[in-house]
């Protein structure tokens, strides 16, 4: 009987610590490991700094205290394109709240677009898109963009609301270079998930060469997503070490150098 092959652990990685885990959901469900060691584990890993994406304000409330003594977390908020049917002037008052009392909070997101799913009209999706980038506007934070199968309209209101060569964020990208470009031609930036480890993932690679790294930034999506070898695992932050393996080993650099890099452009970006 054949050995099962062992996975490799993050921090066997030997990366320096200064990587940045730009976008993570750690208060949707239980992490097996519980936070203390998935907190522990990716300091071991790398990771500085970690961003949390709060879907709405009621998730925001009722869980923001998990990070109370965590400064390396700091938050991301919006309503997610999918919960955006009932969105409503009451539900952006306060929304509105939540972003401008709260120093924590760097960033509108993840907000914008999903023309995949069909939980919710676009028509509703994309007033509450204009909204979520008004409040960005309004309080000087940048916006995290969610676009599943509507990177065209996405750019389309984008463009239209002004947000050219302003602070923008395009989030778990997964196209190709055209899209890369046209995101790159705006002055945003692009983040980069586990997704680029898999086999299958070309249109993504070839995306990632042509992406500079002081435009990238690295994220796990986690709880899912989780990048190779820990494909079809719950993922963490600590795993963001191997995106930055992967992308450093399309650019022909040290996988040291791209993770420091590009925890560099997320600390500028956020404002850490």
């Amino acid at each position: 009987m054949s050995k099962k092959k062992e996975r490799q652990e993050p921090e066997s990685l030997g990366l320096p610590l200064g990587g940045v885990d730009s976008h993570a959901h750690l208060d949707m469900e239980p992490y097996a490991m519980g936070l203390d060691a998935l907190f522990a584990r990716a300091r071991a890993a790398g990771v500085s700094h970690i961003g949390n994406v709060f879907l709405g304000a009621k998730a925001y409330l009722a869980h923001r205290d998990l990070f109370a003594d965590r400064p390396e977390v700091f938050f991301l908020l919006a309503e997610h394109p999918n919960d955006t049917a009932g969105f409503d002037q009451e539900r952006a008052a306060r929304l509105f709240d939540c972003l401008r009392n709260d120093p924590r909070i760097r960033a509108v997101g993840e907000t914008g677009l999903d023309f995949y799913w069909k939980d919710v009209d676009p028509a509703k999706q994309e007033a509450a898109f204009r909204v979520h980038l008004d409040l960005a506007r309004q309080l000087d934070l940048p916006p995290v963009i969610h676009s599943r199968d509507a990177a065209e309209r996405v750019l389309s209101v984008l463009d239209g609301m002004g947000f050219r060569d302003r602070p923008v964020l395009w989030h778990c990208f997964g196209q190709g270079p055209d899209l890369a470009q046209e995101i790159l031609d705006r002055g945003w930036h692009v983040s980069i998930p586990g997704t680029v480890t898999y086999s299958k993932a070309f249109d993504l690679r070839a995306a990632v060469a042509q992406i500079p790294l002081e435009r990238m930034v690295l994220e796990t999506d986690c709880p899912y997503l989780a990048p190779e070898p820990w494909r079809g695992k719950q993922n963490h932050p600590a795993l963001s070490g191997f995106t930055a393996q992967a992308v450093a080993r399309i650019k022909g650099l040290d996988p040291a150098a791209v993770w420091l890099a590009c925890g560099d452009t997320a600390r500028r970006f956020f404002r850490l």
